[in-house]
């Protein structure tokens, strides 16, 4: 976890106090804490909206030095071993084409020999296409959940929770607009810039990361 570049957001009661950096972050909800020990702050992953807990015992150093320590502790994956080099053999260059046997039927085989390029170049179009679709569908899924933990924490007792959680997963935007409008301010914006992946189509999403 790089403390620099997490982006978090606080909020105190329905109030956001305070987005950015983990430790840009960590600095408000302090200094918040120090003038209102009584404060009720809940600092989220922006993305995620996963809940972070923040230490703000003692100074500020401690607060920085505590934060610096759990980025320290967390586990660092180790490189991979290298693989040993494989002569190359006669014949065409390698390109990092892997041969496996596949089973299809004879229809399938002959769809994929009347396309350009034949059955290999058809069959590597086809994976590609099915991950572009497969890594949309998963961000959009991400959206949703990352919305729904935030809603539930912070709007679990607003009146139309439950329809505006059929909403979010309907994909109904209209739907979920209207439900939310008369919600805190900070927390409708956080809603809405969370939510607006959730709402797109697979498509959309597949144009924006391609």
């Amino acid at each position: 976890m790089d403390t620099n570049k997490l982006n978090c957001i606080a909020f105190e009661g329905e109030r956001c106090i305070a987005s950015g950096s983990l430790a840009d972050v960590a600095l408000i909800v302090k200094g918040t804490i120090d003038t209102n020990p009584h404060a009720q702050i809940l600092v989220f992953d922006a993305q995620s909206s996963e809940l972070i807990e923040i230490n703000c015992r003692g100074s500020v150093a401690d607060v920085m030095k505590r934060i610096v320590a759990t980025t320290a502790d967390s586990p660092v994956a180790e490189d991979a071993p290298p693989q040993p080099a494989v002569p190359a053999g006669p014949g065409r260059p390698r390109l990092g084409v892997v041969a496996r046997e596949i089973t299809l039927l004879p229809r399938h085989w002959e769809w994929l020999s009347s396309q350009p390029g034949g059955a290999s170049v058809a069959l590597r179009k086809l994976v590609e296409q099915a991950k572009r679709t497969s890594l949309a569908a998963d961000r959009i899924r991400q959206a949703q959940e990352a919305t729904f933990r935030f809603m539930n924490v912070m709007a679990g007792d607003l009146d139309g929770f439950e329809e505006t959680s059929r909403a979010l997963f309907a994909a109904d935007r209209t739907r979920f607009d209207a439900l939310i409008s008369a919600w805190p301010g900070d927390i409708r914006e956080h809603l809405h810039d969370l939510a607006e992946l959730a709402f797109q189509s697979p498509t959309e999403v597949e144009s924006q990361h391609a």
